[in-house]
């Protein structure tokens, strides 16, 4: 008898605002080339509209992107929109604007709050949409962020946006940007091994505030958009072994077991991977093993992504 494919579902569900996602999503950076942001590596185009459409099969309507996920050739929503146009019903696709690259892939200045407007129809764009189901504002510049969040929710009230997240924050972020609009999603980089201090606390005020934590480079770690470097500490290894998994899926289980409210967005461009990816949602970690996972060998992170 064939093995059973395990789908989306087995990881729960939890709501964008009025949108029910399954709890492990995709990720499209990796969509774009071997290495994020590298214009000289572009993808297989026939394969990453392949995963594009497995994770659908997968029962994956959760779908991470941004218009400067690009490289060579491709562009993540242009791949997206060929693959999965017209969109089902249930697909949610989150994008992000703040940063932004010139044609050259180089990093443009931060933008002026004026500026998202352009971001964010760029997205339209390159999505094919009238309007995007969620825009997280990535903060790339210290100081205050009311004016750019504000922005983004005029836009909301125009109906270009229907809800609204954040990207790299902190609590005092997640405060001034909610005296504005509702927030329903804060993604922030969190892992086993790459935890600010305070990371858990801030995971937690978003569960009771029910706010949706996404983690990224939950898998890649300090390998960051590189992907994983390949060394994993003792604990990982160990566990993955007991259970005949691979330690991409324990560190996928370990971020989905913080909470409910905790989704996964995993990237990947290799149908194999997402196949493995999807099916960490399955996958039951004791309290024993939690506790072990929970005292990495590797020091903590200490400082906001770039």
């Amino acid at each position: 008898m064939p093995a059973r494919t395990i789908t989306a579902e087995a990881a729960g569900t939890w709501k964008l605002g009025d949108l029910t996602v399954n709890r492990i999503g995709l990720g499209a950076m990796r969509l774009t080339g071997s290495a994020a942001f590298d214009l000289g590596t572009p993808s297989d185009r026939d394969r990453s509209i392949t995963v594009l459409r497995r994770a659908i099969e997968l029962g994956v309507n959760h779908i991470d992107t941004a218009a400067f996920y690009f490289s060579s050739l491709r562009s993540a929503n242009e791949l997206i929109n060929r693959a999965l146009a017209p969109y089902a019903d249930d697909l949610v696709i989150v994008t992000k604007v703040g940063p932004s690259r010139g044609a050259a892939g180089t990093w443009l200045p931060w933008p002026t709050p004026e500026q998202l407007r352009g971001q964010v129809e760029e997205n339209l764009r390159q999505l094919g949409r009238d309007h995007l189901d969620v825009v997280n504002l990535r903060i790339n510049a210290p100081g205050p962020i009311a004016e750019h969040f504000g922005a983004l929710a005029e836009l909301r009230d125009a109906g270009l946006i229907r809800h609204l997240g954040l990207s790299n924050v902190r609590a005092e972020h997640l405060a001034e940007a909610q005296a504005i609009a509702p927030v329903v999603c804060v993604q922030n980089r969190y892992g086993i091994d790459a935890r600010r201090p305070g990371a858990d606390d801030f995971l937690n005020l978003c569960g009771e505030q029910g706010i949706a934590f996404v983690p990224f480079f939950a898998i890649a770690g300090e390998g960051r958009e590189s992907g994983a470097t390949g060394a994993e500490n003792a604990q990982v290894r160990a566990i993955a072994d007991a259970h005949g998994v691979s330690s991409a899926q324990v560190r996928l289980a370990w971020t989905l077991h913080q909470g409910p409210h905790v989704l996964a967005i995993p990237g990947t461009g290799n149908p194999d991977h997402l196949t493995a990816n999807v099916a960490a949602g399955a996958l039951r970690l004791t309290e024993q093993e939690m506790a072990l996972l929970d005292a990495p060998d590797a020091p903590e992170a200490t400082d906001v992504e770039a």
